[in-house]
């Protein structure tokens, strides 16, 4: 199973709608090119998995043999790890080591929620009534059941292609549902593999339906359609309103992982050196496109030049390259489209007098680069990007004095799914995540994850959570079942 093998297979898919060609961000040359699939295939596929759903093909299974093919799906994206790696990079233009690190998580996926499946219960209660109709009843009793809710629409973005689709299969597979699933139009390849070890593994027929096409066509079609009982969304804000929108025909059940504003504080008693490598990285790393970056650091004052001194310098000599750019540390930006927005708000920045420590251009090559980017003296009441998401390179790094003045700077934003902060006080450590309005919430470490942690957004950055218990309860609804004895 080789990439061409991917190409192949996405060019041939049919489709209704219009032709959305794959490029590679690193050299701006297109890939391959794809048809979207328009809305009459997301019908089909929502009939395909409902009759999926409906037969017990799957939910029927024992919760032990639905384990065990997802355990054998884990083995072979093992077996194809370099290759999900390969795809990844060359779609994203992440450094060939950041994918190969990724995959071996993306596979876990599928091994922990395995072990799901065998527990999932419901709870037994001894019911205590008196008075009213119910009365008249003296010995009842009362249990509840767990239920996949049906067919389920997954739908996820470019910035991490098979390990945000991994996050969405595994659980909603490990809860009995039959799913639509659609990939980035940027960054669909990956999915397509992914899709064909799904079958190889043993996954019935119509459990998983994989399509491919534009957010505002395919995605809009799977969000509105009145057979998908609940739509999990990963993206933009934006975005997620749309879909709370949509859900709105059939009182869809919605659960949304959104955009973030993530701050980092950093106080004066920090391991500095390790603050400010990690406060880079945080923000750098894949061009700054991912949710948790650290976007707004906030330093105490008494260390404030240094930090930022230290910020800027890992930002000059951080390599940025291709996949087969031997010492490539970030890649590019995912599109042209992504290089105006980025680059619009650097400008507008500018244009109202921010100061750039370093960076604020474009590379000067081939490729949808951006010098990662150092700002001070913004506004924090004005300057929309010190307020909105960027999804790019760009970090702003501002003062504080007070630990009251830093938790009221980071909480200051309509987002809320990540903070940072850095101390060795540990007590001043657990009073400063106990302020910060976010769904998770780091100290002295960023970037972390494990597949039992929930994880989710506070505010506009999100509606439930994904992973551990909460991630497969999202798959799940609750039936509450009376017995006269």
């Amino acid at each position: 199973m080789t990439l061409q093998s991917v190409l192949d297979d996405i060019r041939k898919r049919p489709g209704t709608g219009e032709v959305i060609p794959v490029v590679d961000p690193v050299t701006e040359e297109q890939i391959t090119e794809f048809t979207d699939c328009g809305p009459e295939a997301v019908d089909e596929a929502v009939g395909r998995a409902r009759t999926a759903f409906e037969s017990g093909a799957w939910r029927g299974l024992a919760a032990r043999d639905r384990a065990k093919i997802m355990w054998r799906l884990a083995d072979l994206m093992d077996e194809h790890a370099q290759e999900f790696a390969e795809i990844d990079s060359l779609n994203t233009g992440m450094p060939l080591a950041q994918a190969q690190m990724i995959v071996p998580t993306c596979a876990e996926f599928f091994r922990y929620y395995a072990g799901w499946c065998t527990k999932v219960s419901g709870s037994a209660y001894e019911v205590q009534m008196a008075g009213g109709v119910s009365g008249a009843f003296t010995s009842m009793d009362a249990y509840t059941l767990k239920e996949p809710y049906g067919v389920v629409g997954l739908i996820f973005p470019w910035n991490g292609p098979i390990f945000n689709a991994c996050a969405k299969i595994a659980p909603a597979l490990a809860a009995g549902c039959s799913s639509v699933v659609k990939p980035a139009e940027e960054t669909p390849l990956s999915a397509l593999l992914l899709d064909r070890l799904i079958t190889e593994a043993g996954v019935p027929d119509g459990v998983v339906n994989m399509l491919t096409g534009y957010g505002h066509t395919a995605g809009a079609a799977i969000t509105a359609h009145p057979d998908v009982e609940k739509v999990a969304f990963t993206g933009s804000t934006e975005v997620g309103k749309q879909i709370v929108q949509a859900s709105a025909g059939n009182l869809k059940k919605v659960m949304l992982e959104l955009g973030g504003k993530s701050p980092v504080i950093i106080f004066d008693d920090a391991d500095l050196d390790m603050a400010i490598m990690m406060a880079s990285m945080g923000i750098f790393i894949h061009s700054g496109q991912g949710c948790v970056c650290g976007s707004r650091i906030f330093v105490q004052r008494t260390v404030y030049d240094r930090v930022v001194e230290g910020i800027a310098t890992i930002a000059n000599n951080l390599k940025l390259g291709g996949p087969k750019e031997e010492g490539s540390m970030s890649g590019p930006l995912i599109s042209a489209k992504q290089l105006r927005r980025v680059m619009g708000y650097i400008d507008e920045g500018k244009a109202d007098g921010v100061e750039v420590v370093t960076g604020g251009h474009r590379l000067d090559r081939t490729g949808y680069f951006v010098h990662p980017t150092v700002l001070t003296k913004v506004d924090p009441a004005t300057s929309r990007l010190y307020r909105e998401e960027i999804f790019g390179p760009v970090v702003t790094v501002l003062p504080f004095d007070t630990e009251e003045e830093a938790a009221a700077l980071a909480n200051d934003t309509t987002y809320g799914l990540a903070a940072t902060a850095w101390t060795t006080n540990l007590s001043r450590g657990h009073r400063i995540a106990k302020l910060l309005r976010a769904g998770t919430v780091t100290l002295n470490c960023q970037l972390v994850f494990d597949h039992s942690v929930p994880f989710g957004g506070y505010k506009q950055s999100g509606w439930g959570h994904e992973f551990g218990r909460e991630g497969i309860e999202a798959y799940l609804q609750t039936k509450s079942v009376w017995a006269q004895l």
